[in-house]
């Protein structure tokens, strides 16, 4: 039997938080007024509640119901909040950190990171995050179609969240890699210039997933091996799965590292190239005009009395002796390989 109770308050413009649980009789509550939390909490089963941080009725409920220490209260105010894993008298305080592409710049490659903070207690699981989270709207939705999950316990709830949070980092790593095989043509055959900008730019979204993951290593690594009486070696093994795409997901992200600082190294070494050619061909028309240069400069004097200014094939002859100038100047530079 499913109880389901508005998600608003008649009066009260606020909505109240997602709630979700399911009590030892079997009866599933969806939704319930934050003043039936406390009886819920009471009842022994398992129960997770989401609450909007922007919410000040919502976020009320963390210390007035729950009693939460006030220094893990504050930092759910914070939004510089780093990620870490803190153990207090009676429950496990989770700090990660989800991420997104943002959807309404023009960068393509632009990160949206929120802070989601979880209070793992005894039957119940508190999620509070910052505005609309679609990793927990997912989460929220597949409990909702199957209340009966939650008989798993509310630790295997957790996991589900910090699975889903992780998870959304592949999708993002499936544009990366797109981006990545599409370089080749990009820099070596098209020789586009525009592909060095937007090499800077996914290197610098690699970066940025690179230093938000590499924290949350270390706390799935303490909740997968820390012993806890909040999380039997049961439930710890599921951690270990999260751990692991963690794991694969940091070497990905070393891969594409790589392989950007490889494909800007080539670019740039490309462009010396074609620079030093450019160079190789105006040195080629320096070295011919330089005999130009300087007999027509002696011969274009304002004297009277110059050689052969009156001899009537004077003009071929010094013709010949410029290109002749020019060429001996070309085979002496080939022969030292100076060209």
């Amino acid at each position: 039997m499913t109880r389901i109770v508005p998600s608003s308050v008649p009066g009260h413009p606020d909505p109240a938080p997602r709630t979700i649980y399911r009590s030892p009789a079997g009866v599933d509550v969806l939704d319930c007024h934050p003043r039936d939390v406390p009886t819920l909490i009471a009842e022994g089963g398992p129960l997770w509640v989401d609450i909007d941080s922007t919410i000040r009725s919502q976020h009320a409920l963390l210390e007035k119901v729950f009693g939460f220490h006030p220094l893990a209260i504050e930092d759910t105010l914070n939004p510089l909040s780093r990620v870490k894993l803190e153990e207090y008298p009676g429950f496990l305080y989770i700090v990660t950190r989800a991420v997104t592409l943002a959807g309404d710049t023009e960068d393509p490659y632009d990160l949206e990171t929120k802070d989601l903070h979880c209070f793992l207690g005894p039957n119940y699981l508190v999620t509070v995050h910052a505005g609309p989270l679609p990793v927990l709207d997912q989460v929220s939705d597949g409990l909702r179609r199957s209340p009966e999950l939650l008989t798993r316990g509310v630790e295997r709830v957790l996991h589900t969240v910090l699975d889903s949070t992780i998870d959304a980092y592949f999708p993002i790593l499936d544009q990366v890699d797109e981006f990545i095989d599409g370089l080749e043509e990009r820099v070596f055959v098209d020789f586009d210039q525009d592909a060095l900008r937007d090499v800077f730019k996914v290197k610098r979204l690699v970066l940025s997933l690179r230093r938000y993951l590499q924290p949350s290593r270390e706390v799935l690594n303490v909740l997968t091996n820390r012993p806890t009486t909040l999380l039997t070696p049961e439930v710890q093994i599921y951690f270990r799965d999260i751990y692991d795409h963690v794991l694969r997901i940091n070497d990905a992200l070393d891969t594409y590292r790589d392989l950007l600082s490889s494909t800007m190294e080539s670019y740039l070494s490309q462009v010396s190239n074609r620079l030093g050619a450019t160079t190789k061909g105006l040195s080629v028309v320096a070295t011919m005009s330089l005999p130009f240069v300087v007999v027509s400069g002696m011969w274009g004097m304002n004297f009277s009395n110059i050689p052969m200014s009156q001899w009537p094939h004077g003009f071929w002859v010094l013709l010949l002796a410029q290109l002749g100038l020019g060429g001996l100047l070309l085979f002496v530079l080939r022969r030292q390989r100076l060209l």
